[in-house]
């Protein structure tokens, strides 16, 4: 499956030092005048020249639209783009033509193709979800029509977590995108400890969307939760979903879990929101919020035993350009997924 979403649905093509990263958009609604600085802006937000604790690759990210899009504007048709790769170094990953690296893809991919692109990590790369911002900004200037915006931050890395549920539309500026200049200075500290170590950290970020009204969703098998799950499990080094209460429900009980229902002048209002803006899978109109775990990048400069593709067990020592942690790039990509989800949600009403 290369294609996310039923009305609203992007396809995506490319490997991480192939010539192009790109994709295909269906179903975008006619007549949106797009921003294209505003595009460039969000592509700019998941690149590593703006995040730290990063990868030294630098791309420049020309995005090309080659079709569905004419003087500005969305005819409707399929939107086709491309996203050139400038900065691939192949020759660092020479050595690991046979390895099979501990967290990485190489093992399942030769299991289920025969076959594998070992540059960079192919098809399985981080590198992929720069067409699945692109798209999310288009879904992102639609919705914002529709009064629908989003929060999207890092609110923990390793074992340190921000101190209170805190607005995030201002982190764009944060080497982190924190919303808290104190946690912002403990996880530099604590980045900087771990890149010397030659080691890597997980990290996790919170998404806040409002505006979706009331009634969106399917009841069964395409809830907006599990749709969002699918969206952020699909993200490279993804490893846990959780909306509302999320885990800590397995603990609560039913006064601390419910959300009381009050008519507040003639109109339904929840007292609180421990539901995360979802029952029985639809909206209800108060404000979604989940978050979304990633796990430590998986090349890291200590040795780790392995094998290879003929059955020889090896040790290997990861060189190369590589994140130390990856959340805060993974902001932008959550954000696009949320973007993406939302709209095929409601278009599908």
């Amino acid at each position: 499956m290369n294609t996310f979403g039923h009305i609203f649905r992007l396809t995506t093509f490319g490997e991480s030092h192939g010539p192009a990263i790109g994709g295909v958009i269906d179903g975008c609604p006619a007549g949106l005048r797009l921003d294209f600085a505003a595009i460039k802006r969000s592509v700019a937000l998941r690149s590593p020249q703006t995040t730290a604790g990063s990868t030294k690759r630098c791309e420049t990210d020309n995005i090309e639209f080659l079709s569905g899009i004419y003087e500005g504007v969305t005819l409707g048709t399929p939107i086709a783009f491309i996203i050139r790769n400038k900065d691939v170094r192949s020759e660092d990953y020479a050595d690991l033509e046979h390895i099979y690296r501990p967290g990485h893809a190489d093992y399942t991919y030769d299991m289920r193709y025969g076959i594998r692109d070992h540059r960079g990590g192919g098809r399985a790369s981080a590198r992929t979800t720069v067409a699945q911002v692109v798209a999310g900004a288009i879904a992102e200037q639609w919705l914002a029509k529709q009064g629908v915006s989003f929060s999207v931050y890092v609110d923990q890395i390793g074992p340190i977590l921000i101190p209170d549920q805190t607005d995030g539309n201002d982190v764009n500026k944060s080497p982190l995108r924190c919303p808290d200049k104190f946690t912002e200075a403990l996880w530099l500290d604590l980045l900087e400890q771990v890149r010397e170590e030659g080691d890597s950290i997980g990290g996790a970020v919170r998404c806040e969307i409002k505006g979706v009204p009331a009634g969106v969703g399917e009841p069964i098998f395409n809830k907006v939760q599990a749709a969002l799950a699918s969206a952020m499990l699909s993200i490279p080094a993804a490893k846990g979903f959780e909306y509302g209460l999320g885990m800590s429900a397995a603990a609560a009980q039913g006064t601390e879990s419910n959300d009381e229902m009050l008519l507040k002048k003639g109109k339904v209002k929840f007292n609180t929101n421990r539901a995360g803006g979802l029952l029985g899978g639809i909206t209800t109109g108060e404000p979604i919020y989940f978050r979304v775990a990633f796990k430590p990048v998986s090349s890291i400069s200590q040795p780790q035993r392995t094998v290879t593709d003929s059955g020889q067990a090896v040790a290997v020592q990861i060189s190369g350009r590589h994140d130390v942690c990856v959340a805060p790039r993974a902001v932008a990509v959550v954000r696009a997924m949320a973007a993406i989800t939302i709209i095929d949600q409601i278009l599908s009403k």
